[in-house]
């Protein structure tokens, strides 16, 4: 992971991010559901609606169509092939046991997203690029833990009551507001949808929201709010589906002819060496309680910058990163989203130099107006103290990256950019 950060282009990492906010957002949170003239369910409490979804008959497969809206990124920072994760676009998906399809359809060719029975390709139409790989296999460990699950499932007790399921609705009621199951309807389906917001330090983050087919217990849209915003800034909605046995020919496809293939393997590691949990107990011994300003300062090659306080948020952490096998630092301000990280680094590791600044350089970052010409992205360019740095602006926080004195910093936080400049200012 950590090297796919350090190589992959500005372009494609945004898309990533996207697409990373996105599916986390499927497993957490979806948009309102708005009335509609599809059949609504009874109203009922949150915990009994969310248990009738646990306890919902499983279902052969799925079918229907998609709509995917992305505001999380200005059209105006995008030049060239338009890239349907960062633009937003519609589409058609299939499911079935073992294996997925999903097509998003764009002006510029459609993306498609096959997984068969533990492989999978990934196509960019954009830069008529298929990414091809297989998923992590199932160990005894797992295959143990699903045979369990299955004999569970049996018994009475595999699925929590509705007590058991109104106990933890009430533990989480302690930091966030929760909405009971609102009734409505999406893609002709009655669904209950929920609402959750921060009781507190939420940042720019206005609410996160689900809804989930009452009958079937399958998630039919899904949205993440910003502050005072009634449209969702990301939102994954179902517009038609239909529930069945899927043909087998619907997998059946093929990348297209001419595409350039990029095979995707696990990193190398020291597995022949070490067993995995020699391997992880390496890692912890590695890194195990190097936090603190002064401990990290001396595990990193660089002066540590770490102020007490940055634009009023009081320093709350220091850590120690390995950074592809090159240390860094993480320090943090304030708390919850309300709150910035800065991430710190050596300007050259990795060849990570945010603007196509000289390595090391001071005052470094001379980043141009369209962005380096990394990937057709253009991004924004603002001053830090003399440092050319690179912004991302979104409703949902803000992301800056300057370099100075050989030292590469990236603050982040879910905060205005006049925030996070004067953050950076402060470095």
């Amino acid at each position: 992971m950590t090297r796919f950060l350090r190589t992959t282009s500005t372009r494609r990492l945004l898309a990533t991010i996207a697409g990373v906010i996105a599916a986390i957002a499927a497993g957490t949170a979806i948009a309102v559901a708005a009335a509609g003239s599809g059949p609504v369910p009874k109203r009922t409490s949150l915990a009994r609606a969310v248990h009738e979804a646990l306890a919902a008959k499983a279902v052969p497969g799925i079918s229907g169509r998609i709509s995917f809206t992305n505001h999380l990124i200005d059209a105006s920072d995008l030049q060239g092939n338009a890239d349907p994760i960062l633009s937003g676009a519609s589409g058609r998906f299939w499911l079935s046991k073992h294996q997925l399809r999903l097509e998003l359809q764009s002006d510029n060719g459609d993306a498609q997203v096959l997984v068969n029975n533990g492989s999978f390709w990934i196509s960019d139409p954009a830069a008529n690029t298929v990414y091809e790989g297989k998923l992590p296999s199932q160990g005894k460990d797992s295959q143990a833990n699903d045979s369990q699950g299955k004999d569970s499932a049996k018994g009475q007790d595999a699925i929590p009551s509705i007590a058991d399921i109104q106990r933890d609705i009430n533990r989480l009621a302690r930091h966030l507001n929760v909405s009971g199951a609102i009734p409505g309807d999406v893609a002709g389906q009655p669904v209950y949808t929920i609402r959750i917001s921060p009781k507190h330090d939420g940042g720019l983050l206005g609410n996160v929201q689900l809804a989930w087919d009452a009958v079937h217990g399958v998630p039919l849209r899904i949205g993440i709010y910003a502050q005072g915003q009634s449209s969702p800034i990301l939102q994954l909605k179902v517009t038609d589906i239909s529930y069945g046995t899927v043909p087998s020919s619907v997998f059946s496809i093929q990348p297209a002819s001419g595409d350039k293939v990029v095979r995707i393997a696990p990193a190398a590691s020291h597995a022949a060496q070490t067993t995995p949990a020699q391997g992880l107990a390496r890692r912890q011994r590695a890194h195990a309680e190097v936090s603190g300003v002064a401990a990290v300062a001396r595990h990193v090659p660089f002066a540590l910058v770490s102020p007490s306080s940055l634009d009023g948020l009081q320093r709350r952490s220091a850590t120690l990163l390995d950074w592809g096998g090159t240390p860094a630092a993480l320090v943090t301000y304030g708390q919850n989203l309300g709150g910035v990280a800065v991430i710190e680094q050596a300007a050259d590791a990795g060849g990570a130099n945010p603007g196509g600044a000289n390595p090391g350089g001071a005052n470094a970052g001379g980043a141009s107006a369209q962005g380096g010409g990394q990937g057709g992205l253009s991004l924004p360019t603002v001053s830090i103290d003399g440092a050319t740095a690179q912004e991302l602006a979104t409703p949902l926080g803000t992301v800056l990256r300057f370099t100075r004195n050989g030292v590469a910093y990236t603050v982040i936080g879910s905060v205005p950019p006049t925030a996070a400049e004067l953050a950076a200012k402060a470095l």
